[in-house]
């Protein structure tokens, strides 16, 4: 009885490793895409169905017309289930204006993402502060 506990163990917590590294690798394929200027794939990590969704795909959209990104991120935090994860990062992101190719903008935040899993596919369903990916004024 006691093996089989272990093994019941072993098993639950290699679900939530898996889990975590799934909802992590969301947010890299997200932050790979943008800095290869490809605003089709960062947005297919983000669930269209959120509400900001519009916002985030004309931000984007804009972001990578006016600006060459790039992006990079570091993990701090990866918290949840094998359903739902939040997970905190320090994302920095640096924008060379495509208009000179000199002029650029640096941005560095901590960014808190929530990731669920819907069917068989892990998904960007929130992110906070709102704005990061906006294009450079």
């Amino acid at each position: 009885m006691m093996r089989r506990s272990l093994l019941l163990l072993a098993l639950a917590a290699g679900l939530r490793a898996d889990s975590a590294r799934d909802a992590w690798d969301v947010l890299s394929r997200a932050a790979a895409a943008l800095t290869a200027g490809n605003a089709a794939g960062f947005l297919a990590c983000f669930d269209p169905k959120m509400p900001a969704y519009g916002r985030l795909r004309a931000d984007v959209t804009a972001l990578v017309r006016e600006a060459e990104p790039g992006s990079s991120i570091e993990q701090l935090e990866n918290q949840g289930d094998d359903r739902v994860r939040t997970l905190k990062v320090d994302w920095l992101l640096n924008l060379v204006s495509r208009q000179d190719g000199v002029t650029s903008t640096r941005r560095q935040t901590t960014l808190q993402f929530r990731v669920e899993k819907q069917g068989s596919r892990w998904w960007i369903t929130h992110w906070e502060p709102e704005g990061f990916f906006a294009p450079p004024v």
